[in-house]
Formats: structure tokens, C-alpha cells, sequence
């Protein structure tokens, strides 16, 4: 069928409910928003679903997660997976209860059970609760830090990390071969209840998560000295991590935290902020002004699913309140964590720090510093996860900490995805660490640039919508694959590598070697002076990202860099 073909199937169809049918009504005539709802099925990728809320095909619906849910429960039946069952969270967004008992109830109807939240929980605490509960997948209802029209559906695999291949591709066959929405299989709740197939998991599973997260702790001795003087303004952004946030630091013994009143509550429709992402200084307006009424010493914020976590931290010097990266606030942490663990004897010999191909190269400084082992991944924090997998399955590295450059870090190995409530409550320990020595974590973060060099990085999104987005983007891809340029914003390019081709070119010698990485639509260019930038298309929003990092003599100088190779990079794509 065409799109205007599915359009007036879902119009007329008795399978589709009445709110559907008078949505889809109402663009009656506007052929371009039919079109758009229509054109193809909503794309389930490596990670699953993503997309914006609404009637159609290419829209995220009870239909398109149930036919998602459908695949999914395809592959578990062919796996044998059926009885270990599946565990399900939700975020704050909106249709997020609904959809996760559509999916719930599609597992059902195929002898699955699903075990599902009583209310909303952060993406780690899944990945935690389906590992306890001995389940084959876990499900996520979240659009992450996406506006509030977004909605998204992740699938986890038993070891508690997202879908890695080979199972993500075969999981998407599953999912693509479910062409009739009528054909896919549900039941009531009540009925699914009464036959044990959906059961309702909660408070136990939260003071198991709880408890784990303590268990991280390196010195709560200082904690408790340094508690009553440090002040931590926190926001959830709306979203789920309030209440483990708020429960964590109390019971660690931090007194005085300051919840943004405004953006406590849950809220799909994230009214104090356009764009729910702790990455956006504008979502910071809010803590930052309680902050100067109490005079805190840290601000946090946390994504409505609570895996992503923004920092802002005073500098000692100005009193001002000055912004961390995710890549600096990473480093802060696992820094803490090496240099204590080093202190106190139990950093292993076989210690692994583990990051992605466009995380800063600091964490190669610090690793070579520590004598740990650096195991550089795939963008998505999914590799690393899988890293965790293969070090308990091959007895070769034990886990130190693992990091990426968008706001996600994971310490332990209680959940396979970054969390960002141990991430607040590792920064929140290393935060009393340092105030004993009369230093803050701006402070802090000033010492490692001198320590390890002047790393900078940025990020540049380029949003291509429409049905020729994609086309734009692949274009854009196969040019720069085809250039690959001497050099770059007056940097010579010492190696091409090609994650789709799986190739590492030297461009001095010429010697071609294996990636030894996934295959993956990637390019990254290494350049002279510990400089590199990388081109990516996203795999859940319709954008090519571009990645570049540097190493100054100094933070202006850093800065200066930056922005030489970030327009040299863009010239090169043909973008503006």
C-alpha cells in the first residue's frame, strides 16, 4: 500500500479505535501531514523506537509499540526465552503508562509474562530489575531528553544492556516482518492479571537498587564530616529522578538538598523548559537561580528518564557558577575513583576504564597515569554495557568506570546503561572529598586540565527533516567517505577510519588495519596535535552529529581550537 492507501486503512478499518479515526480526520487534505504519517512504518532500530506521538505508521501509537512488542516477543519465543518473562519501566512522558501496558499486554497474549513498574522509574533502575528478576529482555517507554511531542520505546537483552548485534539486527527482522497490525496479538489487563502473566513490581525492587548504589561509596567516613556544609541544588527536569535522587544523598547523609520546586512534580509536558535535556544551559535557568538564593556549591539536573546527568559547580575564585560537559563531569568521577581506589590499595591490576570513540582523549591521559587498561567503544552507551559482559564472561578486566561524551557515565556494574542517580551521588562524594581540601569541583576540574592538557570537545547537530532527510544525510556521509581530505582546519589527518567498512587507514604509510570495532555509519579522522573529529549520523532523531575534540595550551586557547576545526569540519561536510 502507498501512504494514502494506509491512511484511509487506518481511517476506515474496525481494528483502529474511534480516537484514532477522528485524529487522523482532522489532516484530512493536508497531504503533506499524511504523507509523513504514512510514508513508512515508525523505523525500529539498534535501540528501538523513537519518534513523535500521534495517529499513523510513522508515529508512535498503542499500534506501532504493540506491533513492536510483537517482534519482540517473536524472537523471545524463538530464543526459548518465554518463562523468564520481561521487566518494563516508563518515564514522565506522555502515553508512557499507556504504552508500556500495550506492550505488556501484547507479551502476555504470547505467554510472556511482564513484570511492570507501578509508576514511573529511571532507564538504570530497568536495567537493574530486569538483571534481578532473571528476565530474557527489559522494555523502556522514554524519548530520553527528546522535546515533549517525542516518545520511545528501548529494549534491553538479559545481560541489562541495550540490544548489540547480532540480536538488535535480528530483533528488527522479527519487528519488520510483523506487516499486519490487525494479526498482532493483546488481551485485557484483567485477564493477563488472573493467568500471572503481568505482575505489578515496585518498592522492593527500588530499596534492592538503593542498596547497591550505597554499596558504591568509597568513603562515606567523609561524607559524614562534610555533609552539613555542602549545599546541592537538584533538579529532575519533570522527570523520574526525583525520588531516588532525594533518597540516595538523604540516606548517604547530605542534609541540605534543594529540590526546584517548579520542576519536581512529573510532567509530560515539561512546561518550565522547551527542550528537557540537562546538555541545554537554558534547562538550568531555574536551579541556577534557587542556587544563588542558598548559596550552593553544586547544581544537578537529570533527563526525564535519569540515565543523562548536567552539572554546574562553583569556582572558588569568582563565585560564579560554572558549566561541566559531559566529558568533565565523566573525568571528575573517574578520577575520584582511580585516585582512591590507588590510595587505598583496591584499584586492580586488571582495571578497565571504558569510553566511546568521541569521549575525551583526558581519559586516555588519566588511564596511562593509573596503569589501567582503555577500551575505546562504539558510540552508545550500549558498547559499553556489552564491555561489562565480555569482562565477566572471559575473566580479562574488571570494571572501573565507563563514559561517554553526552552526559553519561556509569560506576558500578549493577546496571549495563549510564545512571545518572549514581552519577549525582558519586559527584556528591567527591564534591565532600575535595571540600575538605578547601577545593570545589570546578576547582577540581581546573587541577586535572593541568594535569592531564587542555582537552576541549564540542558537538555540532544538524537536523535534516522530511523523507529526503535521510537521503541528505547518507549523501553527505558517502561524499566525505569519498574526500578524505589532508587536512583539516590547518591539522593534518594522520588516520581515516571507516567503522562501516571496518578499516583504519594510515594516511602517511598508506597500511590499511581492521577497526577491530562493529560495523557502524562512522567516519572519524585522527589529526596531529592530539586533535580528531567524527561524523555520525544519530540513530534515533533525523540528524548527522559532528564530533571534534582538541588539546590547547590553555582553556582560551583550547577554546580557540575548537572552533578553527569545528568550522573547518563543517566547510568540509558542506553544511551552511
Amino acid at each position: 500500500m502507498d501512504y494514502k492507501e494506509r491512511y484511509e486503512y487506518w481511517c476506515t478499518d474496525a481494528y483502529f479505535d474511534e480516537k484514532t479515526k477522528a485524529e487522523l480526520r482532522e489532516i484530512a487534505g493536508d497531504e503533506a501531514e499524511i504523507e509523513d504519517r504514512f510514508y513508512r512504518d515508525l523505523s525500529f532500530g539498534t535501540g528501538g523506537l523513537r519518534g513523535v506521538i500521534g495517529a499513523g505508521t510513522n508515529r508512535m501509537n498503542i499500534y506501532t509499540v504493540r506491533r513492536a512488542s510483537q517482534g519482540l516477543a517473536n524472537f523471545i519465543r524463538k530464543e526459548g526465552g518465554q518463562k523468564k518473562g520481561v521487566a518494563i519501566a516508563f518515564d514522565s512522558r506522555r502515553m508512557s503508562p499507556e504504552f508500556a501496558d500495550e506492550a505488556a499486554l501484547c507479551l502476555a497474549a504470547n505467554g510472556i509474562r511482564a513484570y511492570v513498574f507501578d509508576s514511573l522509574r529511571p532507564t538504570p533502575e530497568l536495567s537493574f530489575a530486569l538483571r534481578t528478576l532473571g528476565c530474557i529482555a527489559g522494555i523502556v517507554i522514554t524519548a530520553s531528553h527528546n522535546p515533549p511531542e517525542y516518545n520511545g520505546y528501548k529494549v534491553y537483552w538479559e545481560d541489562g544492556a541495550q540490544i548489540t548485534y547480532p540480536k538488535d539486527k535480528e530483533i528488527i527482522a522479527e519487528v519488520n516482518r510483523v506487516t499486519d497490525y490487525a494479526s498482532v496479538k493483546t488481551m485485557k489487563k484483567e485477564d493477563a492479571k488472573a493467568a500471572g502473566l503481568y505482575q505489578v513490581i515496585g518498592a522492593g525492587i527500588d530499596d534492592q537498587y538503593i542498596a547497591e548504589l550505597k554499596k558504591l561509596i568509597i568513603h562515606p567516613e567523609v561524607i559524614r564530616e562534610a555533609a552539613d556544609g555542602i549545599r546541592i541544588v537538584y533538579t529532575p527536569l519533570h522527570g523520574t529522578g526525583n525520588l531516588p535522587v532525594r533518597r540516595v544523598l538523604k540516606e548517604l547523609g547530605f542534609r541540605n538538598v534543594y529540590v526546584v520546586p517548579q520542576q519536581e512534580k512529573p510532567d509530560g509536558d515539561f512546561p518550565t523548559v522547551s527542550y528537557p535535556n540537562p546538555e541545554d544551559p537554558k534547562a538550568f535557568a531555574l536551579a541556577l537561580a534557587l542556587a544563588k538564593e542558598v548559596d550552593a556549591d553544586l547544581v544537578l539536573a537529570t533527563d526525564p528518564d535519569a540515565d543523562r546527568l548536567g552539572v554546574y559547580a562553583k569556582d572558588s575564585a569568582t563565585g560564579e557558577y560554572m558549566p561541566f560537559t559531559g566529558n568533565m563531569s565523566g573525568m571528575v568521577i573517574a578520577e575520584y575513583i582511580l585516585a582512591r581506589k590507588k590510595e587505598n590499595g583496591t584499584l586492580p591490576a586488571n582495571g578497565a576504564l571504558v569510553k566511546t570513540i568521541v569521549t575525551t582523549d583526558m581519559a586516555d591521559a588519566a588511564a596511562r597515569e593509573y596503569q589501567v587498561k582503555l577500551i575505546e567503544v562504539l558510540t552508545g552507551f550500549k558498547y559499553i554495557g556489552e564491555q561489562i559482559k565480555f569482562f565477566e564472561q572471559q575473566h580479562t578486566y574488571e570494571y572501573l568506570f565507563g563514559m561517554e561524551e553526552s552526559y553519561g557515565c556509569l560506576v558500578g556494574t549493577h546496571a549495563r546503561d549510564k545512571d545518572a542517580v549514581a552519577a549525582v551521588m558519586a559527584l556528591c562524594e567527591a564534591a565532600a572529598w575535595y571540600r575538605r581540601q578547601g577545593k570545589t569541583l570546578w576547582d577540581q576540574m581546573i587541577r586535572l586540565y593541568e594535569t592531564y592538557g587542555y582537552f576541549r570537545e564540542g558537538l555540532e547537530s544538524v537536523t535534516l527533516k522530511g523523507i529526503d532527510g535521510g537521503q541528505r544525510i547518507q549523501k553527505m556521509m558517502d561524499d566525505m567517505r569519498a574526500k578524505q581530505p589532508d587536512e583539516l582546519g590547518g591539522l593534518k589527518v594522520l588516520e581515516f577510519r571507516d567503522y562501516d567498512a571496518g578499516t583504519i587507514k594510515n594516511l602517511r604509510t598508506g597500511e590499511v588495519t581492521a577497526s577491530g570495532l562493529p560495523k557502524s555509519n562512522v567516519l572519524y579522522f585522527k589529526l596531529e596535535n592530539d586533535s580528531w573529529c567524527c561524523a555520525r549520523p544519530s540513530g534515533t532523531e533525523p540528524k548527522i552529529k559532528f564530533y571534534m575534540g582538541v588539546k590547547g595550551k590553555s582553556l582560551e586557547d583550547s577554546q580557540v581550537r575548537l572552533e578553527q576545526l569545528r568550522n573547518a569540519l563543517l566547510t568540509f561536510a558542506r553544511i551552511g
